[in-house]
This record gives C-alpha cells, structure tokens and sequence, in this order.
C-alpha cells in the first residue's frame, strides 16, 4: 500500500508563469490539493473558469485520514462529474450499532427508505478519493478545460488588493509571483493562509487524545459503523471500528488527556491494544498510525475581500459524524456557483457574502453537534458519565432513550433557514423541501431527479404548467416538468408535494431550494430568482 503514498500525482514541472517579465493573472487561484481544494477546481473548470491549483505536496495525503464519504457529497461529485469510481471502490454501509460495555443497546439505519441513487454513506481513504478528483482533473485537462495542478508549489506570502490577491510561490527552482482576481484557501486547519492574513478561530479546543489504527487483515464483521462506551478492551474510554476497501479497518481508541504522544504510536504499545480488541489470534498489520487531538472551531467570517477561506482552513470540528471533508466540500459546492456569476458579471459581488452568511450558519450546526457528540462520549464530570451510562442502559429496552445516545451525530447536508437568498415558503409541503433544504433525490421514468438538474438554475414543475424557459438579469431559468404519476414509488409526491395537488420549485445550481410555490406565478417567481442570485 506504501506505492500509493510515494507515487507523484502531480510531480513539480517548470512553468512559463516562472519566466513571464510581469505576473501573470488568473481567475482563480485554489490553495491546497485536498480533497476540498480539488472538487472547489473541477467544479470550477467544468463551468469554463480558469483556475489554478497550487501545493507544496505533489502525492496523496499519507494515511487514510478523512474515510467516511456521505450521500450529499457523493452528489457533489456526481454534479461536477461523476461519483461512479469512488462508489465502486468504497464500502457502502447504512446501518450503526452502539455497544456499552459488551452489549449492543442501539441500532440504526441511515437510509431506512428507498428511491435515492446514491448510498447513506461510503468509507473510502483519503488518498482513494484524491486519486480520483485528479483523475478527474486529466480527464477534464485533456478536454481543454482551463484547470492547472502545481505540485511543490508553496505560497510564501500573500498580498490582497481591491482588484486581485497577489502571491509570492516558492519552487524547487526557485521563487515566482503570480496574481489572481480571486483566491480560495483550502489548505487546512493549520492554514498558512490564515496565518499570512493574520486571521484566527474562536471556538474550543479538547484535551482528550485518540489512537487512529489503519489494520489490514481479514476479517468476518458485517460492513457496518460499530461505536463502543466503555469496552472491556479499552475501559473507561470509548472505541470506534470502520471497514475500508483492501481489508483495511479503521479503529479509534479514545487514550484520555496525559499521555506520551510519541510512545503511544510506537507498534509495540499500539499492538497489544488491538490485540486485546480484536483477540490474540487475529492478524493483522499495521498501514497507519496517528494521534489525534481536535478542535470545535471557526473562523468569525469566511470571506476577506477576494480571498474565500473553504473546508479545514474556515472551520474544524471533532472527527465524530464524518463533519470535516463533507462539511468542506458543501462549503465548495456553496462558493463555487456563486463565484462563477459574480465573475460573468451575472450578479453582484455581494452575492459571495450570502457564501459568508449560509456556510457559517452551517459551520455552527456542525460545531454544535460535533460538540455534543464530544461532550457525550467524552463525560467530564461524574455526574455526566453517570447520566450517560444511564441513558445507554435505557436504550437498550427503551425507543425514547436511543435518540438521546450520541456516539457521533452523523453529517447531513445543511438547510439555510434564514438565508438571504430564499422566498418565502409558499406551499403547505414537507418540511425536508422547504425554502434552503438540499433536493432530496426521486426516481424519475430516466433516472433520478438530481441527474436532471446539474449545476444550472431549473425550474421544476409537479403536476403544473410554466413557460419552458424564462430569462431574469441575463439568468436564465429552464423548466424540468414532471409528473407523480411517473413515479410509482410516490417518492416525489412524499419529498415534494405532500398533500398540496402541485407544486413548482426554483432551484439553485447547488441544488438548494430558493422558492417553492403550489403554481406558477411569472412576477414572484422573476423576484425570486433576483433574490437568490443576490439582487434583491
């Protein structure tokens, strides 16, 4: 497995950018290869934006690291190409367990109904899914789109003005200095970027410690999320077990607050905790080793004139509910539309401060549950862990006590309540398709529902009549018309109608609900497109 680690993906080559007389300029530039940083560029370069991607890496992030995938991210990728590659190699799992001690007391399912394309979750390494983004990368390179990947490319210094950000890049070769007219930082929590601007988090930080173990061996446990509160193997702490693909299986063992880092990751101190786990006779090998401590915190705005801080570098959470790498690529498929209208002159530069508004509005829900979660698995008072045991006891008995269980609240896609860019909500419809939700998926006759509508602004009509197209401030609007009774799963009418006869929905080129009417109402719904692209 080491060849992933140790292969280039996108080896340092000399670029003419190093010899121009005057730095050259370009639309975009994207700081960090990441997974953040890459899907920010493909869906970038998919709508024809030059942008340029630049790390002081040229290989894949050592160690699995982000491993747990959800289904709102994997119809990101299926928008800006396709999802298929990290799905086949993923392992897709939907239902949890949670043990106290030795005894299971509480089961879920994250995907209970049918008629979504993609799966609750995959668990897929790190270095899979960024071996995949830049696959996308070539494959859109050798289409002609505008996207460039500069390995051992580090930003030194960074110096923001009111039409562009200019940046100092050193090289094996040497410094050189370009410009951008907008500048995206995806280079994780410890942010050179941030630390360049001068900016910081608030937030809070934990103490408590956890062993991450890559293993590959061969094992007979069902594909599925196991959780344990104080396991016989690891008393007093909790534990955490994820199958990967190429039999490697993640564990987390919760380690508590005074320890020695660097012994604890050693294998012979590493070895018999997971012996004592997974039993004597169990082998296995070691792929990675890390320790971990984390952090519940943001930055107070997103945006700093023409830099827009993405993923890791804007905010962290704890590693319980999978919140990093998803959260970051939302906050992607939030900018990213956003960016290209300002930058076709379709919509105000004020429009990105709505990117602001909405992604810290899902900052903080993430940063709240992950908090919770911590607090829950990580009691700091006896009274808590006595509150939490019993809580756990109950649960195994009792439906009323499993939703209070929090072993990692698990990431969903964020609804922006109160966003800037919604109308108000005119349907008596569900609640899950309310003005600022993400469209939730429905079988359609050719397919399903998120295939059709891409990364543009639609108009979906059920059961209703509309114009096929309509034009507002150079925005122009196409019309997908669909039926309930094509569906005979009834999916759209659950998702989308409810009890209402019709309904007809303006959504966003990320997807997200801006206006939900029972009819079409040509003036509200003109309105409703100018204030979702910012101008009203």
């Amino acid at each position: 497995m080491s060849k992933i680690f140790e292969t280039p993906l996108y080896p340092y080559a000399r670029h003419t950018d190093q010899d121009a007389a005057v730095p050259a300029r370009h639309k975009v530039v994207v700081i960090g290869a990441g997974p953040v940083g890459l899907t920010a560029a493909i869906d970038l370069a998919n709508q024809g934006v030059e942008v340029v991607v630049l790390d002081d890496n040229e290989k894949v992030s050592f160690g699995s690291r982000a491993i747990c995938f959800a289904k709102r991210q994997l119809e990101i990728l299926d928008r800006i190409g396709s999802a298929d590659p990290f799905v086949e190699k993923g392992v897709e799992w939907d239902v949890g367990k949670v043990f106290f001690d030795e005894r299971e007391v509480y089961k879920f399912d994250l995907l209970a109904e049918e008629g979504h394309r993609r799966p609750a979750f995959i668990n897929l390494q790190q270095y899979h899914f960024e071996t995949y983004l830049v696959d996308r990368v070539r494959e859109l390179q050798a289409q002609g789109a505008p996207i460039d990947v500069r390995g051992r490319n580090k930003v030194e210094a960074i110096g923001q003005h009111d039409d562009h950000v200019a940046l100092e890049v050193e090289t094996p070769e040497g410094s050189y200095t370009i410009e951008a007219d907008w500048l995206i930082a995806c280079d994780g929590a410890n942010s050179p970027t941030r630390r360049m601007l001068g900016l910081d988090f608030v937030g809070r930080v934990f103490e408590d410690n956890f062993l991450i173990a890559d293993v590959v061996m061969e094992a007979d446990f069902p594909t599925e999320r196991w959780f344990w509160f104080d396991p016989p193997f690891n008393k007093g702490q909790s534990a955490l077990l994820h199958k990967q693909p190429d039999n490697v299986w993640r564990i987390d063992l919760q380690l508590g607050w005074d320890i020695d880092k660097e012994q604890e990751k050693k294998p012979e101190n590493v070895i018999p905790r997971l012996k004592a786990m997974l039993g004597e006779d169990v082998k296995f090998e070691l792929e990675w080793v890390s320790i971990y401590t984390f952090q519940c915190r943001r930055m107070e705005y997103f945006r700093h004139g023409r830099t827009l801080f993405a993923g890791d570098s804007a905010h962290q959470v704890s590693p319980f509910g999978a919140r990093g790498a998803n959260s970051g690529m939302q906050d992607t498929d939030n900018l990213i539309w956003k960016l290209k209208m300002v930058i076709d002159g379709k919509a105000p530069d004020s429009l990105l401060d709505s990117y602001n508004t909405e992604r810290v509005h899902g900052a903080d829900e993430n940063i709240i549950n992950s908090t919770r979660s911590t607090d829950f698995i990580t009691p700091k008072s006896d009274m808590s862990r006595i509150l939490r045991d019993a809580v756990l006891d109950l649960a195994e008995d009792y439906d009323f006590a499993r939703p209070l269980v929090n072993s990692g609240r698990l990431s969903v896609p964020c609804t922006y309540d109160g966003s800037p860019l919604n109308s108000a909500d005119a349907l008596a419809g569900p609640t899950i398709t309310r003005p600022g939700s993400p469209c939730p998926d429905a079988p359609l006759p050719d397919g399903f529902l998120l295939d059709h509508l891409g990364d543009r602004f639609v108009l979906v009509t059920i059961d209703a009549d509309a114009p096929d197209t309509f034009e507002e401030g150079g925005v122009e609007v196409k019309r997908l018309a669909l039926s309930v009774r094509d569906d005979p799963t009834l999916a759209l009418q659950r998702r989308y109608l409810g009890d209402a006869p019709s309904g007809v929905y303006l959504i966003r080129p990320d997807q997200h609900i801006a206006a939900r009417r029972e009819t079409f109402d040509e003036p509200l719904f003109r309105a409703a497109l100018r204030r979702a692209t910012g101008k009203e």
